[in-house]
């Protein structure tokens, strides 16, 4: 029996500061070791104060994890050198005192299976190691202490997975369940990273560490398991160990014997009082906890009558279900929901695409109710979205400078047809024994409009014209 934890390290992005101190959480704006104080420099002398919303937004994530969460919390100062952890400790959470970590016991659903949440906790994210160098003896180890304090949850699983597969399936739902809180943004590099522990029965557990990516993550499992797997089957003993990713050669590589959690000499962070949490602060943030996609799916469904495969992709995406909300009114949802899913997550499928865009809500419910009404054709429609999301103006002024008004009076389309009737005239005979070919030809009357002419008034007149029933 295969048994797979995850270790997920969550940034609390949507932040302003740091979790010690008042420099940006935002670290990734700065240039390398400028956006650093005495406080998390850990420079002798100077006291930490906590960021008191990093407990709200903790906390809500554990909320919506179906977590337990404590009347008070408490920090600890987990020692051990490092070069990216400038005070030579880590501040963190443990629950050597009770559950005084942000919460305990929740669970998230990967298709029937539940995978239990062991603990939440909140602590600071390390500086990062930078590597340069073509060669080992060209090679060098920078250190830029930026993102040391930035505000982090760490989410410990129960081994509950069995498959590779569940673990990418359990880190896209999570993934979307924190953008969907507003507390992160986990397409942001380094602002979601996750460790997996690997177990074959009869094994020791194999942490790995060093992912890059949930597709890498899923790779290094599948890789781990079939590792130990032969190494069982030769009556090789499994130690337990830490084992990097080597994305190069797509192997898992041993780093270190793993060390036992008493060597970190856990002890209480004296310069942080615990912190009580009351119940009317718990109170508020549920009341004010977003909409959960769930239930924004079943909503979607029952109230709009939108297929269950398109409310599901809409609901997960916290920017385009906004954009849903905004340009909705009720009688159009079903035409909104299909312009979004079909094309407007294409044109905006990258964060920087969408940081771009000028694309509104009212944007949205212009072009339905002008493809409904008969102004303009999906084609045409296409074409004035994305004009839209480059400059955002007005539809109707983007449908007037570009041309984009619908061909529907009979004599012009007739004059187009004329044209297309000559210049295809062995298709105009092969209709004579093939009536379908008239799609061919309506075809050629939208080019020769640039997607402008009324399909169906197309259509009859070509057929007036060619005689078909």
């Amino acid at each position: 029996m295969t048994k797979i934890g995850l270790e997920i390290h969550c940034q609390l992005t949507k932040l302003e500061s740091k979790l010690f101190c008042s420099c940006k959480a935002n670290y990734r704006e700065f240039e390398p070791n400028t956006n650093i104080c005495p406080i998390c420099m850990g420079i002798p002398g100077s006291l930490p104060l906590l960021n008191k919303s990093a407990v709200e937004k903790a906390t809500l994530i554990a909320m919506a994890l179906d977590c337990r969460t404590p009347d008070k919390i408490a920090f600890f100062r987990k020692n051990y050198f490092y070069p990216d952890l400038p005070k030579n400790f880590q501040i963190t959470q443990l629950n050597a005192y009770g559950n005084t970590s942000i919460g305990w016991e929740g669970k998230i659903s990967v298709g029937n299976v539940k995978i239990r949440i062991r603990r939440i906790q909140l602590e600071e994210d390390p500086g990062r190691l930078i590597y340069e160098g073509a060669t080992e003896k060209t090679k060098l180890t920078l250190v830029d202490y930026n993102r040391a304090g930035t505000p982090l949850v760490e989410i410990v699983t129960e081994p509950d997975f069995e498959t590779p597969h569940q673990v990418r399936e359990f880190l896209n739902i999570l993934s979307d369940l924190l953008e969907n809180l507003n507390v992160s943004d986990p397409g942001l590099e380094g602002a979601m990273r996750a460790d997996a522990n690997v177990s074959i029965e009869g094994g020791s557990k194999v942490e790995i560490k060093n992912i890059g990516s949930f597709h890498d993550l899923e790779k290094a499992v599948h890789f781990e398991i079939t590792r130990q797997q032969s190494l069982a089957e030769r009556k090789i003993e499994i130690v337990q160990e830490t084992r990097h990713w080597d994305d190069g050669r797509k192997i898992t590589v041993s780093a270190r014997t793993k060390e036992e959690e008493a060597e970190y000499r856990y002890h209480l962070e004296a310069d942080i009082p615990w912190v009580r949490i009351n119940d009317g602060t718990k109170n508020q943030l549920q009341i004010h906890m977003p909409e959960s996609i769930s239930s924004k799916k079943e909503r979607y469904v029952s109230k709009y009558g939108i297929t269950p495969q398109v409310a599901d992709i809409l609901s997960s995406d916290r920017y385009f279900s906004e954009l849903f909300e905004k340009a909705n009114n009720e009688t159009n949802a079903k035409d909104i929901a299909n312009m979004i899913t079909t094309d407007i997550m294409g044109l905006l499928d990258t964060r920087e695409k969408r940081d771009a865009s000028k694309l509104k809500g009212d944007h949205i419910t212009d072009l339905v109710e002008y493809i409904k009404s008969n102004k303009i054709t999906r084609a045409s429609a296409k074409l004035a979205l994305d004009e839209v999301i480059k400059n955002g103006k007005r539809l109707s002024e983007i449908i007037e400078d570009l041309n984009l008004g619908h061909v529907s009076n009979e004599d012009v389309l007739s004059g187009i047809i004329a044209e297309v009737l000559d210049e295809e005239a062995k298709a105009v005979e092969d209709s004579k024994q093939n009536p379908d070919i008239v799609n061919f030809l309506v075809g050629k009357v939208m080019q020769k409009t640039r997607g402008k002419a009324d399909p169906e008034l197309t259509l009859l007149l070509l057929k007036k014209h060619l005689d078909i029933d």
